[in-house]
């Protein structure tokens, strides 16, 4: 049995201006053990749908469900929930500063989460929040578990919420863009360190970022988002290798190359649409420059492509066109033309070679034993 498997979650909100359809219709299965790295650009839906699956969106209609051991959280109450979060399923948000009440010292706050979930004396829960803020990399624990959030640098703070989301070694940890906003050394030491506790404690992890690098380093799954909705799922390797969505091959010639330093950096044209009003047919159609007809009109199912029973696409382009080359961007481009949509410079506007060299976090892509068979 999944650990976690979400299916068909719908999150919607109403406001003034009309209702935000947030998350339309999405799902996934996440094991014991592994990793699902969520992928997207802002507004695509990553947060809320990870949020909802434990509660923390309060005032939203939520329909679907998100069964986690079996058990569906989207019909638990407020209680019941309280029960899972930071027991079974920890998480780890965007911004440590504002997660982390400036008022009380970070060891207190460790404590107070520590005795919200077990029947620990107070002694005994300072010890442990002191282990635990040693066992993230802070130096001093002691010492550091008496001073408050402000004292800390953001690297440290984030330590600090990894080690209060792992204190009852849950077996889920949601991480919303734990690295943002830290430079590229300690994103390398906060990564490296969900990793060892990962293969310490066999906990499953829902890495939600728009670093491609990061995804790259840890991920074992991923899941591409745009408008709400999934517009593909696929392993890792196949993900940099082997996308079939154009939208994901426009993330990844988006990569910044090394080796190409003196060119602008590519990017997508054009905004992600409002939420309040999607466009009709495929959500990415208004920015895809291999649109098609029926692209404008249906909303493209999730279906199987490549011959890969793991390897999921949105999109109505053939299920065998899979690559980032300037080949296969022409045979996509003539797919479209064929269609009836597209237009002949499609294929001029790819960039050639597979995604490699330095990425955002300055780190190159590994994509692990799994290079050693690239073709």
């Amino acid at each position: 049995m999944p650990l976690l498997e979400v299916e068909d979650l719908r999150v919607s909100f109403p406001t003034p201006d009309g209702v935000v359809h947030a998350v339309r219709g999405v799902g996934f299965v996440l094991d014991r053990g592994r990793t699902l790295g969520v992928v997207g650009e802002s507004g695509s839906g990553k947060s809320v749908a990870t949020q909802t699956i434990v509660g923390l969106t309060q005032g939203a209609r939520v329909s679907g469900h998100a069964r986690f051991e079996g058990v569906d959280l989207l019909t638990m109450t407020p209680e019941q929930l309280r029960a899972i979060r930071g027991v079974k399923i920890g998480m780890v948000f965007q911004d440590p500063l504002s997660s982390l009440h400036p008022y009380y010292r970070v060891g207190w706050q460790i404590v107070e989460m520590l005795r919200a979930h077990t029947d620990m004396k107070k002694d005994a829960a300072h010890r442990r929040a002191v282990e635990l803020l040693g066992m993230v990399g802070i130096p001093q624990p002691k010492r550091r578990a008496e001073e408050y959030p402000h004292q800390f640098s953001g690297g440290m703070r984030q330590r600090v919420m990894i080690a209060m989301a792992l204190a009852l070694n849950p077996a889920l940890l949601i991480a919303d863009e734990p690295t943002t906003a830290l430079d590229v050394t300690v994103q390398a030491q906060i990564i490296e360190l969900m990793k060892k506790v990962q293969a310490e404690f066999g906990t499953a992890i829902i890495m939600i970022t728009h670093d491609l690098g990061v995804i790259a380093d840890m991920a074992d799954d991923v899941m591409i988002m745009y408008a709400g909705r999934v517009m593909e799922q696929v392993d890792r390797r196949n993900a940099y290798y082997r996308p079939h969505h154009p939208y994901t091959v426009g993330l990844l010639e988006s990569l910044p190359e090394a080796s190409r330093e003196d060119e602008r950096l590519l990017s997508i044209p054009g905004q992600p649409p409002s939420l309040i009003d999607p466009p009709s047919g495929c959500a990415f159609h208004p920015r895809c420059r291999f649109v098609m007809p029926r692209c404008r009109v249906d909303e493209p199912p999730l279906q199987r492509v490549g011959g890969d029973s793991v390897h999921h696409s949105a999109c109505w382009l053939p299920g065998d066109l899979l690559g980032v080359s300037a080949e296969t961007d022409a045979d996509r481009a003539r797919a479209a033309l064929e269609a009836g949509g597209g237009t002949p410079e499609s294929a001029e506007m790819s960039r050639p070679a597979e995604p490699t060299g330095t990425v955002r976090t300055g780190q190159t892509l590994d994509m692990g034993a799994a290079e050693e068979d690239n073709p």
